[in-house]
């Protein structure tokens, strides 16, 4: 993992790669949870049964969860000390490019494409690429507002 020392390093840091992170599961417990979170029990997601015989051969995750796992997926990759908070800010673009089969797994590849300032600290731009493990399609790719108060 990535660390930076304040928003003067995570400057000096626009442009770059910030690496990858970790491998994480997506699991049937987690699908059905978030299924049930959101209200949104399309069969694709938590009917097993049905979900064999359709196009994925399985079922497969939310696009919104596989986009709510940002923040657990990309402080595995970085983090910023000696601020005071940091906050998420939205997003500019966010596609969903390939499901997420249930066991999969998938990780944050982040690239630092911007760090600007506003009032009383920085607005951060991240590109997210959440990959799939064996796959040469990522699950999303996302441009990531967040912004870091000192």
């Amino acid at each position: 993992m990535r660390v930076f020392d304040g928003v003067d390093d995570l400057r000096a840091a626009k442009g770059t790669q910030l690496g990858v992170g970790e491998w994480v599961t997506i699991d049937q417990g987690q699908i059905d949870t978030f299924a049930d979170a959101t209200d949104d029990h399309q069969w694709i997601h938590i009917d097993a049964e049905k979900a064999a015989d359709g196009p994925f051969g399985t079922t497969i995750a939310h696009g919104f969860l596989t986009l709510s796992l940002l923040s657990s997926l990309v402080a595995k990759v970085f983090a910023v000390e000696n601020t005071r908070m940091g906050v998420n800010y939205g997003l500019n673009k966010v596609r969903f490019t390939s499901p997420v089969p249930v066991g999969s797994r998938v990780r944050a590849n982040v690239e630092l494409t911007d760090v600007s300032d506003v009032d009383g600290g920085v607005q951060v731009t991240t590109k997210v690429t959440v990959e799939i493990e064996g796959s040469e399609r990522p699950a999303l790719v996302a441009e990531w507002l967040t912004r870091r108060y000192v």
